[in-house]
């Protein structure tokens, strides 16, 4: 990964063979991590822009017959002219300029540059072309799943089940890829924060009190078919993988510790969801 990520990358602004290494190495490092997680279709995004490493030469080699037209018969090639040349050199520049003040606050704290390159961030910023990656920027090292429970007389609580992320302690996690599930995917957020911070969960929670359809289908399982429960709640718990020797004896794939409630209880009256 350390090779792939942080050398191969200057192949980039090789000749026609490193650009070609360097796809490929991209290429399977992509298949890699799509092989072993569920990163939805951002996989495909990468790999599609390793094409334009490619020249067409060589696309027109590997494509099938009736694509192959679309990659002319590469002729000599011509000097460019003068001022497409300095277009490109002060396109380099700015990028190289702040990608270069990027890099250095992040390793160092933003603050510590002068008042002058800390605006030209802040210009250039809104573009979203060459500040951080910050998809993964941070990864956790737990992970927190929020369970919402549902209940009638507010004694037996039944959990809604989704159907992508964990819930069930037996059920083997899924490859969902590229799709993706964005209730689902939100769900891993919220619980890295709390409810007061997304509005939308409340607001999910109400949708179950009233049993939208909508937002049922979204689920796997509904353990109030008939009618919606008239209450609803959601506890944070920490997931981890058990080892193998417990998965073969017992058939869980997971254990779980609670942690607390997330979200304390909630009904409707007047068509009002009220907190308990």
């Amino acid at each position: 990964m350390f090779v792939i990520e942080i050398i191969v990358p200057f192949l980039i602004f090789g000749p026609r063979r490193c650009r070609q290494i360097a796809c490929g190495a991209f290429v399977i490092f992509m298949l890699l991590i799509a092989a072993t997680g569920n990163y939805c279709f951002f996989n495909l995004l990468t790999v599609a822009l390793c094409v334009l490493l490619l020249d067409d030469e060589l696309l027109r080699q590997v494509s099938p017959k009736r694509l192959s037209s679309w990659f002319p018969q590469t002729g000599r090639l011509t000097k460019p002219p003068l001022y497409r040349l300095i277009g490109v050199a002060t396109l380099a520049f700015v990028i190289v300029l702040v990608s270069g003040l990027e890099t250095s606050a992040r390793l160092t704290r933003p603050d510590h540059l002068p008042d002058l390159l800390l605006q030209v961030l802040r210009w250039v910023s809104p573009l979203r072309t060459v500040n951080s990656y910050g998809l993964f920027a941070v990864m956790t090292t737990t992970r927190p799943e929020i369970i919402v429970e549902g209940s009638n007389d507010g004694v037996t609580w039944l959990p809604y089940e989704f159907k992508w992320k964990p819930g069930d302690l037996k059920r083997a996690p899924a490859f969902v890829a590229p799709h993706q599930p964005r209730l689902d995917w939100q769900m891993w957020f919220a619980a890295l924060g709390h409810y007061q911070s997304n509005p939308w969960f409340v607001n999910f929670m109400v949708r179950l009190l009233q049993g939208s359809p909508e937002v049922l289908a979204l689920l796997e399982k509904n353990p109030f078919p008939d009618r919606p429960p008239r209450r609803l709640r959601a506890v944070l718990f920490e997931y981890h993988f058990t080892d193998a020797v417990t998965r073969r004896r017992t058939g869980a794939w997971w254990r779980r510790e609670q942690k607390g409630l997330y979200c304390p209880e909630i009904s409707l009256r007047e068509n009002k969801a009220v907190s308990r």
